[in-house]
């Protein structure tokens, strides 16, 4: 929450009063131009309804959209992506999600964190499990978790942290990697919001304005790419903008973004 610049995990998208951050990204600025990137690859990311602007290729794969990890065998997969909406503002998701319902995901977390980061995941776990889903979450302080939250000192110029990329063979992706010099807080909340925000990623969330990433990152208007995708409105949500959305692309630095009643409205109809 792909800033520093996230929401997508930094502040990053826009020059904004609210120093806004592209959640784990990602000042598309400083990636890597598209033309260093294999064009086959720069293929697939297309047909698969992913943006092919601002694609950087890193170690497993490739990163778009600032905080979403694609693997090889993900791109080669050909999963046939979709869209659920809710109103105007839309949230969408993957058509692979985590499958096996009811199922319980076990997260750990790198001991290099500092303690703060240890009481955010807690918390953002405790912001799914509330929320009544058949996907819930458990810490175990063991090897071999669904979601291990991974550390690391660099992942780009302005990126808070990187999702695993999303659900394959109905298992999530395998976790996500943040970077505490980067983020710069100790704010619980505001940690607690990017891990929350690459977790969605992680069972099938995309951007929330991935339509239209510039509606909380600011800038030009730039769409992420939707293919050849449908969309999936879902009932009794409200046509008006949303704000405040937990999988928005980007995110203020220090802001909290517990689930909105559209954020549950989409969890709970997915999961």
């Amino acid at each position: 929450m792909k800033v520093k610049n996230v929401l997508s995990a930094a502040v990053i998208c826009a020059a904004s009063v609210l120093a806004i951050s592209s959640c784990s990204k990602e000042k598309e600025a400083n990636a890597v131009a598209p033309a260093t990137v294999k064009q086959d690859a720069m293929a697939q990311i297309k047909a698969l309804g992913f943006s092919t602007q601002g694609v950087r290729a890193v170690d497993g794969g490739y990163v778009v959209e600032g905080d979403m990890l694609l693997t090889p065998e993900l791109l080669a997969s050909a999963p046939g992506y979709s869209t659920l909406r809710v109103g105007q503002d839309e949230q969408y998701r993957t058509t692979n999600l985590v499958t096996g319902l009811p199922r319980v995901l076990t997260v750990s977390i790198s001991s290099s964190f500092p303690a703060a980061y240890v009481t955010a995941i807690d918390e953002a776990i405790r912001r799914y499990n509330a929320a009544g889903l058949r996907l819930t979450f458990r810490r175990i302080s063991t090897s071999g978790a669904n979601l291990p939250v991974k550390y690391s000192s660099d992942l780009g110029p302005g990126v808070l942290g990187q999702s695993g990329g999303f659900p394959s063979g109905g298992n999530p992706a395998p976790g996500f990697t943040l970077v505490p010099n980067v983020i710069n807080s100790t704010n619980v909340n505001y940690i607690a919001t990017i891990m929350a925000h690459e977790m969605g990623h992680c069972i099938g969330m995309r951007h929330t304005d991935y339509f239209n990433r510039a509606y909380s990152c600011g800038g030009s208007a730039s769409n992420e790419g939707a293919s050849t995708v449908g969309a999936v409105l879902i009932p009794g949500t409200p046509s008006g903008a949303d704000p405040n959305s937990w999988m928005l692309a980007c995110i203020g630095n220090g802001v909290n973004r517990p689930f909105n009643s559209n954020d549950l409205t989409a969890l709970n109809y997915i999961y």
